[in-house]
């Protein structure tokens, strides 16, 4: 009997040896190819000049893995954010002369510590850490992603949120001309969304600025992004300009879009299928044409790290 712990992601899960760069290729591919992405230019131009220099981090044990994470190449060219349009390829494509620099983050509602912060002033106090997790879309597909950042709960403790902020909302920025995906009505512009606060403060949750030890390129939601590894990816929402600390619910926009179809909570859930599609499996990005699904865990295998946060609740009606 194999009593491995199932929460711990195993080789096989991981995108075949194949389709990665070798060491010394990420070595000396990312430096170059992420800071592009990120800036929209080459590297002789005048931004790249303005770039920031190359972020200091550590590894997090506790969250890394053995074997390789999924390729760079596709954790930064299968995305979605329809901001930059519908195509998984879309955003790589479409995201070149976005400006994640300068940036400020505007701080609402229900705190002590209001007003609006500079992308310096947010990262600042905060030592960034890499850990390497599972993510899960609705779509039933998946990646393991080498994130950087720090815990969103050592954030928002900063602002003090008073005892009436049962929620955070999250709002991306709303900038038509540098997001050509905003210009057609696919959703109610801008994207929010939000989490119940005990969410947010959970250790897991992460405050995302890179990804495979470089600052995030803007396909992947530069320069400010969410992560919160046991829901679905919609709900780590991308480019963010204003957190809102609030007593309601908020309104999340695929969940205004479509409630039948995606609940705000978004818990990965192999047992509540979409209505379009089961959720019991999911396909790994990278794997073969021919190579067997996977089987989706609960919570997507981090049920030992937030279970307790929705003990008493039926998770097949708050989904």
């Amino acid at each position: 009997m194999d009593r491995r712990d199932p929460t711990l992601i195993r080789p096989s899960e991981i995108t075949s040896p194949e389709l990665y760069l070798n060491r010394r290729e990420v070595i000396g591919a990312l430096g170059a190819a992420a800071t592009i992405a990120a800036l929209g230019t080459g590297p002789g131009s005048a931004a790249a000049a303005a770039a920031p220099p190359a972020p200091r981090f550590t590894r997090n044990a506790r969250f890394s893995v053995g074997g390789p994470p999924t390729s760079v190449e596709d954790v930064t060219s299968y995305n979605n954010f329809y901001e930059f349009g519908l195509d998984k390829s879309d955003p790589k494509a479409n995201s070149g002369s976005f400006r994640p620099r300068p940036w400020s983050v505007e701080i609402a509602g229900e705190a002590e510590v209001l007003g609006r912060f500079t992308l310096e002033d947010i990262l600042k106090p905060h030592a960034l850490e890499e850990r390497v997790y599972r993510f899960r879309c609705v779509e039933a597909w998946s990646m393991v992603v080498p994130w950087m950042g720090f815990p969103l709960g050592d954030l928002l403790k900063r602002f003090k949120p008073t005892a009436k902020a049962k929620y955070v909302e999250f709002t991306t920025l709303l900038d038509p001309k540098q997001m050509p995906g905003q210009r057609s009505a696919i959703l109610d512009w801008p994207y929010v969304e939000g989490l119940r606060i005990d969410e947010a403060m959970n250790p897991l949750a992460l405050m995302v600025v890179g990804l495979y030890g470089q600052w995030l390129p803007n396909q992947n939601g530069a320069p400010l992004r969410l992560m919160v590894p046991w829901k679905y990816g919609f709900k780590s929402i991308k480019s963010i300009v204003r957190i809102r600390f609030t007593e309601r619910q908020p309104r999340s926009s695929w969940n205004l879009s479509a409630p039948g179809e995606y609940g705000f909570y978004a818990n990965v859930n192999p047992a509540v299928d979409h209505p379009r599609w089961s959720q019991a499996k999911e396909r790994r990005v990278g794997g073969g044409f021919f190579e067997p699904r996977i089987d989706t865990l609960p919570f997507n295998g981090y049920a030992a790290e937030v279970a307790q946060l929705y003990r008493g609740m039926d998770l097949k009606r708050f989904y």
